[in-house]
């Protein structure tokens, strides 16, 4: 049996061990791309379909699908059944997030309605994306990753709109706060869910049923998964350079609201990883299924919040510009989470089998 206190950051790859240079380099490109080209912005934000950057969208399906293809979509049945892992996982997602949320933009933006809506909104749309590559460079279970992400696209179309007018409206009412009047999207949302979720989780699933029928698993997971896991860095990292390329603008010129957004931002990633791990420890779930569920609630779908932010108060809005720092703190944020899980694993799970130099990484 392999020591178990051995560090698991010599288990990684040599990309995954460098992974925050990568997205350091990636995000002072981005800078550098947007400053160095004056109109890239304008260019990439007419090439939109639907609301939906395509550019973008084009960095995300490439960055979810290996981890999508990874996914033993025969072992999913038996974890959607699991009743703690559901119940655990729905209420982090769409009780405590959100209020969370809530509660965090008006104590640190009392007097900023504008940029405390858009964290709000932030909040309210929950990960269907990224939180696949978090979870699997954390090692955590895949399949359960797969299932949790499938939830939460249901619950986002049916639950974005009804928890936007409860916390922007309701909820403020009753506590004699301001109160913001808004209408969204039933569309960005729903596209948002298909576009994101839907052609990489297609695309993942045919790969596993015509890989295995045509070469066997063996070949499938020894050979084929190992050739695109690269994908995914690559498509995170190029979308990484385009956001700050967009964005570059904004946070160079107003540094002091990029911190204000990013103090409560911060506290949310930490803060609600922190609970859920926890929550998930002491639920008795083993490493695999604690990190899945920790990084399904501390992720958000930063595409689907600004979709909604620029359709509902337009691209130059301060609502907006909260949309758009959330993924500027959450993705180095949860980078730094993936390295503390992997290190702190094997003291929170002493002898867990799913721990990641306990089984497989591939």
């Amino acid at each position: 049996m392999e020591d178990t206190t051995s560090q698991p950051v010599e288990r990684m790859s040599f990309l995954d061990r460098f992974l925050p240079v990568w997205i350091m380099l990636a995000m002072a490109a981005g800078l550098a791309l947007g400053r160095a080209v004056p109109g890239l912005s304008g260019a990439l934000e007419r090439l939109e379909v639907g609301g939906i950057s395509l550019p973008i969208a084009l960095g995300l399906l490439v960055m979810m699908y290996p981890p999508l293809a990874k996914v033993r979509y025969d072992k999913t049945r038996e974890i959607a059944t699991d009743k703690r892992l559901m119940t655990v996982s729905i209420i982090l997602n769409w009780i405590v997030g959100p209020a969370f949320m809530f509660a965090l933009a008006w104590i640190f933006l009392p007097n900023e309605p504008e940029l405390r809506t858009g964290l709000i909104i932030v909040g309210l749309a929950r990960c269907i994306a990224m939180v696949l590559v978090w979870s699997d460079l954390a090692c955590a279970d895949r399949e359960a990753t797969a299932v949790l992400v499938a939830i939460n696209s249901v619950f986002q179309v049916l639950m974005f709109g009804v928890l936007g007018w409860f916390y922007l409206q309701v909820l403020p009412s009753w506590l004699g706060l301001e109160t913001t009047s808004v209408e969204f999207s039933f569309w960005a949302i729903v596209s948002s869910v298909l576009v994101f979720l839907g052609i990489p989780l297609l695309a993942g699933l045919l790969s596993r049923i015509i890989g295995e029928r045509t070469k066997g698993r063996d070949w499938y997971e020894n050979t084929f998964l190992p050739r695109i896991s690269p994908l995914a860095l690559v498509g995170l990292l190029y979308t990484i350079v385009l956001l700050f390329s967009l964005q570059g603008d904004q946070i160079l010129s107003r540094p002091l609201t990029v911190a204000t957004v990013a103090l409560p931002l911060l506290c949310y990633f930490v803060g609600m990883f922190a609970v859920a791990l926890v929550v998930a420890k002491l639920s008795g779930m083993d490493y695999a299924q604690s990190a899945s569920v920790a990084f399904t609630a501390a992720g958000n779908n930063f595409e689907l919040a600004i979709a909604v932010a620029i359709g509902t108060f337009g691209a130059t809005s301060a609502q907006a510009l909260a949309g758009t720092i959330g993924p500027l703190i959450e993705i180095p944020v949860l980078v730094g989470l993936v390295y503390l899980m992997r290190g702190i694993g094997p003291k929170l799970f002493p002898g867990d089998p799913t721990l990641p130099n306990q089984r497989s990484l591939t």
